[in-house]
């Protein structure tokens, strides 16, 4: 341990930069053989952990063996809480970590069974922790998954606000239906309400169809008719634009696997020599 001063001039204690990274090469890195037990060892422990969820919601077995699951499941979460903190440990920048998508997944994959505490039932919240077996893709050193992993992510956020100003354009088209269906159909025709009305427009324009709200007067008929094929023409708007971003990110699918030791941050070119998040020396 070496000490150093923080920005208020105490002296505080933080690991070795040798100690740090070889916490990091095992803990963040699948190249070496520590990293990859460490790796397999915690895609078991998750899928464990899972499992007891699960098994703990079914009731004759959560009769026969509650009391073993719900140490289980503080066992698991004790373990997922110390490699949480050695994660923070192992980088630079633990708040920079702390705040991107693994990050707050690990968070989250601790937190219900803290909140259970308070909360009765949050527990069940824990199978969040499957999004943590995203780490599969690069501890088997799947690429080419990694490669279309980052694409789709891309593309999605290039295309964020055209999504967005089409989806408020459906939302207001939803909100005129229904005032419309609740005019024409009114409460005898069981639409006892705009809310109630707007409910019946957005499933009928998704074409989900539960059938349970219909409209029996015929000029009533013919706005469902017209909204169905409205709702066929609004599912392929949103595909064309992803598809749209997606043969642009495709262009720019090149990247490297590396993890940055400063921030845990994937997805860096293959000649960057910085993090383009942290700006961190690679």
């Amino acid at each position: 341990m070496k000490r150093q001063a923080d920005e208020r001039g105490t002296a505080t204690e933080v690991p070795s930069s040798g100690r740090r990274a070889r916490l990091h090469e095992i803990i963040f890195e699948a190249d070496t053989r520590a990293g990859r037990l460490f790796d397999f060892a915690l895609i078991w422990l998750i899928l464990l952990s899972v499992a007891t969820v699960i098994l703990e919601s079914v009731r004759h077995v959560r009769e026969q063996y509650g009391e073993l699951l719900y140490a289980l499941e503080w066992l698991f979460t004790l373990l997922f809480t110390l490699e949480y903190v050695l994660r923070l440990l192992s980088v630079r920048r633990p708040l920079r970590y702390a705040t991107s998508f693994f990050g707050v997944v690990d968070l989250l994959a601790i937190i219900p069974t803290y909140l259970s505490i308070f909360v009765p039932g949050s527990h069940y919240l824990l199978v969040i922790r499957i999004l943590r077996l995203l780490r599969i893709f690069r501890l088997l050193k799947l690429a080419e998954y990694i490669t279309e992993a980052d694409t789709l992510r891309r593309a999605l956020r290039a295309s964020q606000r055209k999504i967005s100003v089409f989806l408020s354009a459906v939302v207001l088209l939803i909100i005129i239906i229904g005032a419309l269906m609740y005019v024409v159909e009114g409460e005898e025709h069981d639409f006892t309400s705009i809310p109630v009305s707007i409910y019946w427009a957005v499933v009928t324009l998704t074409t989900v169809g539960y059938g349970d709200l219909s409209p029996r007067t015929p000029f009533g008929q013919m706005v469902a008719s017209i909204v169905m094929i409205i709702g066929y023409g609004i599912i392929a708007v949103p595909t064309g634009i992803v598809s749209v971003e997606l043969a642009q990110a495709a262009r720019q699918q090149n990247v490297s696997r590396q993890s940055c030791p400063a921030c845990g941050a994937e997805g860096h070119d293959p000649d960057a020599l910085c993090c383009k998040y942290c700006g961190a020396k690679l």
